[in-house]
């Protein structure tokens, strides 16, 4: 190109696109990256990608007892990317979703080892909710803090505080293992089942799926309704505005990040709680920066993140089936879903810009 020539074309930001076309454009992506996935899985497999399809589906739906686990596990996604989503609308970089999750975890698991046989099991499990919200807010409100008064960076305050929550709870999991020298705690009150969350309807999966909707519910109306999301979005746009109408963004900023971090105590509380009954350094299994994908995805709409939290659920199951029915490398299966994610992600370019020619000089 020549100097001070112009470009031939100019990527410009559109309108905000109805509903129905945005999700048109998504629908192609997916079907766009099932036919490149078919083709890359009959070139190097020589395996009908009918079949894998419907393995992935089988991995996810194949059973009643399945279908219980995938709606566990998207609810437990669902609940972290909510509770990151109000810290994103404020464009505050909150990448300690892990951090915090665990932190929450790790208060619940000691609740559950050191009073398991001391109160009533009411009572406990109170102090375990308790517990697990408090640990996730002062995981939340330490960046958040530092964020206010010295305005430092917050992505790599929160990201830092993940490593911390890590190696705490790898110091307990020494302290309490069981049996001494298995570096795991094991199942906590595996034969009173103190601490155990109950089970709701007698349905052991179903209390999660339940909190999930319940806060899925709660955030919806309080980022659309109440003043506090009103007083984020603001300062999502313009953290001088907000300080030009009056409003005290330090103060903001901290509440919104004790929010999101106790709500991913939450998420920690279900794991060991109402879940796995233990602690591990990787209880979470990374779904706390998977979350971070699926608040983007969504663009922060607490509905929509339904459905994004129940693809990457969806596909993270299917991609294990395969791997087991097909004798394939799990590296396989992780290659077709991020081809998949990457179609998807991909189209959020196109309904968010479109590309323009040039158009030519008239004489």
């Amino acid at each position: 190109m020549k100097k001070g020539s112009e470009p031939i074309f100019h990527i410009v930001k559109r309108d905000v696109a109805p509903w129905y076309k945005s999700w048109g454009v998504r629908a192609i992506a997916i079907i766009a990256a099932l036919l490149v996935c078919g083709i890359i899985t009959t070139l190097t497999t020589g395996l009908n990608p009918i079949k894998v399809y419907a393995t992935f589906a089988q991995g996810a739906f194949g059973s009643a007892r399945k279908v219980w686990i995938t709606m566990q596990n998207m609810s437990v996604l669902l609940i972290i990317s909510l509770a990151l989503t109000p810290a994103f609308k404020m464009r505050f970089w909150n990448i300690g979703g892990e951090g915090q999750v665990l932190a929450g975890a790790l208060a619940t698991a000691a609740c559950m080892i050191c009073l398991g046989d001391k109160v009533p099991n009411a009572l406990l499990i109170v102090i375990m909710t308790v517990s697990a919200l408090a640990a996730g807010a002062l995981w939340g409100f330490i960046p958040a803090f530092f964020k206010a008064k010295w305005n430092t960076n917050e992505t790599l305050s929160t990201l830092m505080m993940n490593y911390i929550a890590t190696q705490i709870v790898a110091f307990f999991t020494i302290v309490w293992e069981v049996p001494k020298g298995s570096f795991t705690v094991g199942i906590i009150n595996s034969s009173s089942n103190a601490g155990w969350l109950p089970q709701l309807f007698g349905q052991k999966y179903l209390l999660p799926i339940v909190v999930a909707a319940v806060v899925t519910a709660s955030m919806f109306v309080y980022l659309k309704y109440s003043k506090h999301g009103y007083e984020i979005a603001v300062v999502g746009e313009s953290e001088k505005t907000a300080k030009y109408v009056g409003m005290k963004t330090e103060k903001i900023i901290i509440r919104t990040m004790i929010l999101s971090g106790a709500l991913c105590g939450l998420a920690g509380w279900i794991l060991v709680g109402g879940i796995n009954h233990t602690i591990t350094t990787t209880i979470n299994s990374g779904q706390g920066f998977t979350a971070v994908m699926v608040s983007w995805l969504a663009k922060f709409n607490p509905i929509t993140m339904i459905f994004t939290s129940f693809l990457i659920i969806f596909l993270e199951r299917g991609a294990g089936e395969i791997s087991t029915s097909f004798g394939l490398n799990q590296s396989f299966s992780d290659i077709l879903t991020g081809i998949i994610l990457f179609f998807i992600i991909g189209c959020e370019f196109f309904i968010t810009y479109k590309i323009v020619p040039r158009k030519k000089k008239t004489k």
